[in-house]
């Protein structure tokens, strides 16, 4: 057994620490080590984007990426999203505008939701298409998440 690592990350706001081996993926690292399991496991290759993260604010593939890479970041997971109870605009604009069916991609086109709208508040359609064309979706056709995309836009607080 490979000796273990201390790993000190920023999640959702709060100082977090773990100890694993170095080879370990950030994606289980925060599932298995931190019990953060909204974030999802695909393809582990970082094709699906179901794993998708902001990292030190930018929306990154947890799978492809060690836990020992992010000593130090400062991470947002799913999680993150809901404050005091009440859901994140965007968790709503999905929730009210039928934007999952099973919900595996739903972290993920979150995460990557939240990052487009933060580098771009008010995107068109062909942009929100554009910028969750990095998660795959098996289930709804992406009209709903354009839909839900594009009220959490329009909504106060939907880029925070």
């Amino acid at each position: 057994m490979a000796d273990l690592v201390t790993v000190r990350l920023k999640v959702n706001g709060v100082e977090r620490e773990g100890r694993c081996e170095p080879r370990k993926l950030l994606v289980d690292f925060l599932r298995e080590d931190l019990g953060l399991t909204g974030t999802h496991v695909g393809c582990e290759h970082g094709i699906c984007g179901a794993c998708t993260i902001l990292l030190d604010g930018q929306a990154a593939r947890s799978c492809i990426m060690l836990a020992v890479q992010a000593d130090g970041a400062e991470l947002m997971t799913v999680e993150g999203l809901a404050q005091d109870g009440k859901l994140h605009p965007l968790q709503e604009a999905f929730r009210e505008h039928h934007g999952l069916q099973c919900g595996f991609c739903t972290p993920g086109m979150l995460m990557t939701s939240l990052d487009l709208l933060r580098t771009n508040p008010t995107p068109t359609d062909e942009e929100i298409r554009e910028g969750i064309s990095a998660v795959l979706c098996r289930c709804t056709g992406y009209q709903g998440i354009v839909n839900a995309v594009r009220a959490a836009a329009r909504t106060p607080g939907g880029s925070r």
